[in-house]
C-alpha cells in the first residue's frame, strides 16, 4: 500500500494550497481517507476526514470554513483545498487511510499512512 501527498510548498498567508494524495495498492472506495498534520514541536493533529463515499465530512474547528475535502474514487485520490491560510497551518500535512467507515477522528485508527508533505506560510 502506498500513499503518495504531494502540492506542499511555501505560501504567504491569506494564500491557497491544495494538497493530493495518491492511494495504490488498496481497495481505495473501502477506506475513509483524512488528513492530519504535525507542526514542529508539537504532536499530530486531526485535520479533517471524508467517508468512504465521499458523502460526510468532518473537520477540526481551527480549519473549519477555510479547508475542504474532497475524494475521486475513480482516479484513487483524495484532496485538501486550503484557503485563507494562515501561518499557524504550517506543519508537515500527512494522509491516511482508515477501515472506519465514518472515518476517525484520532490516529490510532488508521491503518496507513503517507510519507507527508510540508506547507509553509510566511506571515
Amino acid at each position: 500500500v502506498q500513499l503518495q501527498a504531494s502540492g506542499g510548498g511555501l505560501v504567504q498567508a491569506g494564500g491557497s494550497l491544495t494538497l493530493s494524495c495518491a492511494a495504490s495498492g488498496l481497495t481505495f472506495g473501502s477506506y475513509a481517507m483524512g488528513w492530519f498534520r504535525q507542526a514542529p514541536g508539537k504532536g499530530r493533529e486531526f485535520v479533517t476526514v471524508i467517508s468512504r463515499s465521499g458523502s460526510h465530512t468532518n473537520y477540526a474547528t481551527s480549519v473549519k470554513g477555510r479547508f475542504t475535502i474532497s475524494r475521486d474514487n475513480v482516479k484513487n485520490t483524495v484532496y485538501l483545498q486550503m484557503n485563507s491560510l494562515k501561518p499557524e497551518d504550517t506543519a508537515v500535512y500527512y494522509c491516511a487511510a482508515s477501515t472506519v467507515a465514518a472515518g476517525p477522528l484520532l490516529p490510532g485508527f488508521y491503518n496507513f499512512w503517507g510519507q507527508g508533505t510540508l506547507v509553509t506560510v510566511s506571515s
